[in-house]
């Protein structure tokens, strides 16, 4: 595995770096950003943004609602018990099952969603360096296609003169 990547003290300066980069031909899942923070206001950090989870959390919502109304109503169908003229389902008695899978479902819905979205567990980034820890964000392009390497440099350096080389 090869790389070139740049190490870059400021959100500006890495956000010029990662415009270089898709000026020289890049795509933007090409390119590698790895940072200890959040930069959210640069297009840098914006690659991820788009999540399907809000609604995959709702969809598990309603999934777990359904089942608390299906498990309360089925067992109190299929053991009755003579209520004096009263209805033998009552919701209002159910509401804590109802709303406790209701939950349950969003839950296991969101860290499912989280893991998936995440590539948890997954495969560690191919390019990293120990200044990251120290505020440093990094971009890079990992395995450049053939006779694209010197074009990558010059575009990092136009932010940076830390530059580095993997072979």
């Amino acid at each position: 595995m090869s790389a070139v990547y740049g190490l870059y003290s400021t959100p500006s300066a890495a956000q010029r770096a990662f415009d270089e980069l898709k000026a020289a031909g890049l795509s933007a899942r090409e390119i590698i950003v790895l940072s200890s923070e959040p930069h959210e206001e640069h297009e840098f950090a914006q690659r991820d943004k788009k999540s399907w989870m809000t609604w995959i959390a709702a969809l598990g919502g309603f999934i777990g609602m359904a089942t608390g109304y299906f498990l309360t109503s089925v067992t109190q169908q299929w053991w009755a018990i003579d209520t004096g003229g009263m209805p033998i389902v009552t919701n209002w008695t159910n509401m804590i099952v109802i709303f406790e899978l209701t939950m349950l479902g969003v839950v296991f819905a969101s860290v499912i969603t989280l893991l998936i979205t995440a590539r948890l567990p997954g495969k560690i980034s191919p390019i990293y360096d120990r200044e990251i820890a120290d505020g440093k964000i990094l971009i890079g392009v990992s395995d450049p296609r053939e006779g694209s390497k010197e074009n990558i440099e010059r575009a990092l350096r136009t932010a940076t003169r830390n530059v580095k080389t993997l072979p």
